[in-house]
């Protein structure tokens, strides 16, 4: 297998969230000039705004909404709480429709409380309470995998195994997968699951940053593209063997980038992009 490099930025989505201190005008603006794409916008960059009139803002820049981000977190040893959560995934599916986004990439949630196996439960009954009001809406649901070190509070799936089968037992056009390599670079059977999530049509979103060694902290040290140890090239070169022909996803969270000036971070991850 060889991975073409990549000679344009017409597959390059940036996360709202990468830029952090940024506003949506902001991000809007600046990746235009930058010559990116796509954006995939977090939720809070919406609130108090006209959502149909965000989504058109970033249209009117030249960029495709690719996701929204993020629903999820469905499981809670307290049913009040579950109930809670469908409420405000339904309420991202609204967000979606507005904005113009195809689908809500979902951090599905765990609660140390309960065993993995019942918050596996809870997040695939989740899913499918809120499938019917997503599909009417025409907005796809893509389960993201998170690594285990998230497994205590932020997802109780955290492999790409655990993802392609909720997502077959699910089985709808409109429930999918979000892969990012942050999270599954490590996992010995990723090319066999990969292979397996495109030949059901289910990889829905690819995300790519890099893991810094060592890593101060484990949330927020993400690096660009060639800072860090994950093979970003050979997994893209599977995915697109995979059949995937959609946006390379640009996802990092760094309190080290978010604190450096964030034009000249702009002007870095697409040099990254590029070259790495």
């Amino acid at each position: 297998m060889s991975t073409k490099p990549i000679e344009d930025l017409s597959k390059l989505c940036i996360h709202t969230i990468t830029t952090k201190s940024w506003s949506l005008e902001e991000a809007a603006e600046r990746y235009e000039a930058a010559g990116v794409k796509g954006i995939s916008v977090w939720r809070q960059y919406l609130e108090g705004r006209n959502i149909t009139q965000a989504g058109e803002l970033l249209r009117g820049h030249g960029l495709e909404i690719v996701s929204l981000v993020r629903g999820g977190f469905f499981p809670s040893t307290s049913s009040a709480q579950r109930e809670k959560a469908i409420e405000d995934n339904l309420k991202a599916v609204d967000e979606a429709a507005e904005l113009g986004a195809e689908m809500i990439v979902l951090v599905c949630g765990a609660d140390p409380g309960q065993s993995l196996e019942v918050s596996r439960s809870q997040i695939q009954e989740g899913i499918e309470r809120v499938l019917p009001y997503a599909q009417k809406n025409n907005v796809k649901l893509a389960i993201e995998p998170l690594h285990p070190m998230y497994a205590d509070t932020r997802s109780a799936v955290n492999t790409l195994e655990q993802a392609n089968d909720m997502a077959e037992a699910i089985g709808s056009d409109f429930v999918g997968i979000a892969a990012d390599v942050y999270h599954l670079w490590w996992d010995p059977h990723l090319e066999a699951e990969i292979k397996r999530c495109g030949a059901n049509g289910n990889l829905l979103a690819f995300h790519i940053c890099d893991w810094i060694s060592p890593t101060v902290d484990m949330l927020n040290d993400r690096g660009l593209m060639g800072e860090g140890c994950i093979p970003i090239q050979k997994i893209r070169g599977w995915v697109e063997e995979s059949g995937f022909q959609g946006f390379n996803e640009v996802e990092i969270f760094s309190d080290r980038h978010w604190a450096s000036d964030q034009d000249a971070f702009l002007q870095k991850i697409v040099d990254s992009y590029r070259n790495c």
